[in-house]
């Protein structure tokens, strides 16, 4: 896992896609053109936390490293240093894979 160089703020994550599998479980090829975007992804960087109504900093539940699903339109999708990732909020995450 490389460094990148883009701290995410507040209780956002950074997230690369983890490819999707070409073939089923019978063996067909799935091409190109009707593959679907993964909703899972390995995490990048993570925030430092988001903040409550009283100003108190709270903690992100997700760190660097964790395999996550994500619904199918979260993030936005950017290219740091020539590589494909998704900015979203903690919130966005639907769970980490164990």
């Amino acid at each position: 896992m490389a460094k990148t160089k883009f701290r995410p703020l507040h209780d956002r994550v950074v997230v690369r896609r983890i490819t999707a599998e070409e073939k089923t479980k019978g063996g067909i090829i799935i091409p190109d053109a009707a593959k679907e975007k993964p909703s899972e992804g390995e995490v990048i960087a993570v925030g430092p936390g988001g903040r409550d109504e009283s100003g108190k900093l709270t903690p992100m539940d997700i760190k660097a490293g964790d395999r996550v699903l994500f619904g199918k339109w979260s993030g936005t999708e950017v290219k740091i240093d020539g590589e494909e990732l998704l900015i979203m909020k903690e919130s966005d995450i639907m769970g980490v894979i164990a």
